[in-house]
């Protein structure tokens, strides 16, 4: 297997509008991210960052309406800044990744305006309009994400228009070639300003059943791991993931393959299902590099429930597909609260020594919590619409420092701090050998220098008491053993080898014949 960069990197998602500011306005920017390139790539040790949107956006749902593909949205800076920053990055051996947003745009895009104009715009058919139902209802039972029905009436042309998401997001016609071709070249204009890749929102909702049915009313409402009503009460096999999709995506990696000489292009996508429909993602190798895969965001947190997330990936994958594995994102709680402290600590152990490629949230490397946002200062679009569902919580500033509002403005921040003056900054916890900082850094300092960790196999260490997950990565005739216990006891094991991390400091030496785990204790050996 030939390993391309994004094989051994480790991806660090940048929330643009909470990572720095760097004009005092309290909203994160591209000169903010510019400024803090060196704690990325030289403190930390990353090796690409994922730049969720900066496009021009009526920001309804905070830059997942997208008014321009081609721009950058004035309150995060200017193209001139996008490309100050990806030389900046590319100068420190950094891979700039950005979002892009294929399954729909803005209601304020120009093409969407267009589109609504009349019945025979040239622009209609770039989105999904239909008639409406004999009773003027909508034309199918489809539910948007957002709740409420996927259809919203237009006065003005008599039809409905369909928007997975929210209203303000309608979606576009992959099947219109027009439109296709424009956003093909959208990923075309960013390739040439030297993006290394993109993650692709919400992707597999981008074809739907050609035919508009109806979807299947479930008897018992499937929920997932978040329960947004209406929505788990239909069986969604028509309004997202159509076989057509992945031609689709044929169509994507060939204009990533086109710009890939001496540099390959990534593509990563938001797709949340299961077992080897999710597999399919990855087509014959000529489809997404890699679907992420969301097995870690929620749990039981068992050593046996860790084996199987990881295990069921590894079953699923076509021949010489690469796994993924994530804690968190912009849509999630944060591990540190979702789990807890000591298990954030021994989940990020986990997440960089696994194979395959990790994807750290920003602020997830020094333990930052969820935020409790008071409903009235709530800014999330979602969350003031569905109690309950916003997002603020895992979206606060990031915590450079013990100042007032640790360090990322020096305006009023667009949502508050969670600790201000405490430890979960950089500048508390770069000097703390027991920090959550040290110990990321610690365990991307030892990826970065083995093989094994980086590209090597994965096997489980059987034999083991039933809290401890264990396995064995190998590349090259170096071996290294991790093992991690998740139960609430220590345990003694059977290992021999040199610790080269733990998730304890000052865990070091040679371990012969047995490595003592405290409860909730992790171990790296090299043996």
């Amino acid at each position: 297997m030939k390993y391309e960069w994004w094989h051994e990197a480790v991806v660090y998602q940048i929330y643009p509008r909470s990572f720095m500011d760097s004009n005092g306005d309290g909203i994160g920017d591209l000169a903010g991210i510019a400024s803090k390139l060196d704690y990325l790539a030289g403190t930390l040790g990353v090796d690409a960052v994922w730049i969720s949107p900066f496009y021009p956006s009526p920001m309804a749902d905070f830059g997942y309406d997208v008014a321009d593909y081609t721009d950058v949205d004035p309150m995060f800076g200017t193209l001139d800044d996008f490309d100050t920053l990806v030389e900046g990055a590319h100068e420190r051996d950094l891979k700039v990744i950005i979002d892009w947003v294929p399954n729909h745009s803005s209601s304020q895009h120009p093409w969407f305006l267009e589109s609504r104009s009349s019945r025979d715009n040239p622009k209609r058919d770039w989105y999904v309009w239909k008639d409406p139902a004999p009773d003027g209802s909508p034309p199918n039972n489809w539910i948007s994400v957002f709740s409420g029905p996927a259809w919203t009436f237009d006065e003005h042309t008599g039809q409905y228009y369909l928007h997975s998401f929210l209203s303000e997001q309608p979606d576009i016609n992959w099947r219109n070639d027009k439109a296709k071709a424009a956003m093909l070249d959208t990923l075309r204009f960013w390739l040439r300003r030297g993006v290394d890749g993109f993650r692709l929102d919400a992707c597999h909702f981008s074809m739907k059943d050609p035919l508009y049915r109806s979807n299947p009313v479930l008897d018992t409402p499937r929920h997932g791991y978040k329960n947004l009503g209406e929505y788990d009460s239909l069986e969604h096999i028509h309004d997202r993931g159509h076989p057509d999709i992945h031609g689709l995506f044929r169509e994507v990696r060939a204009v990533l393959d086109g710009f890939s000489a001496g540099q390959p292009r990534f593509s990563v996508g938001e797709i949340h299902l299961e077992g080897e429909e999710w597999a399919r993602y990855y087509g014959n190798g000529d489809e997404l590099h890699m679907p992420y895969y969301f097995g870690m965001l929620h749990g039981d947190w068992t050593a046996s429930w860790a084996r199987e997330v990881v295990e069921t990936q590894e079953r699923v994958l076509p021949p010489g597909a690469w796994p993924n594995h994530v804690l968190g994102n912009h849509d999630e709680t944060r591990i540190a609260t979702r789990y807890g402290e000591r298990r954030a600590r021994l989940a990020t152990l986990m997440l960089l020594t696994l194979r395959g490629t990790p994807t750290i949230y920003y602020g997830d490397e020094l333990g930052m919590v969820q935020a409790d946002i008071p409903p009235d200062r709530q800014q999330d679009p979602w969350g003031r619409r569905q109690p309950g569902l916003g997002r603020d919580g895992c979206r606060t500033p990031m915590q450079w420092t013990t100042g007032e509002h640790a360090g990322f403005t020096t305006g009023q921040p667009w949502l508050e701090t969670v600790d201000p003056g405490g430890a979960l900054n950089v500048q508390a916890q770069l000097g703390d050998p027991d920090s959550m900082l040290s110990l990321t850094r610690r365990l991307i300092e030892v990826r970065k220098g083995s093989n094994a960790l980086r590209t090597g196999s994965y096997d489980a260490i059987e034999g083991l008491p039933e809290t401890v997950f264990a396995y064995r990565r190998g590349a090259g005739g170096e071996t290294v053993c991790v093992y991690l216990n998740f139960g609430d006891e220590p345990v003694r094991v059977p290992a021999e080898g040199t610790l080269l991390a733990a998730t304890r400091s000052g865990a070091s030496g040679p371990v012969d014949g047995v490595l003592a785990l405290d409860s909730l204790d992790g171990a790296v050996l090299g043996t």
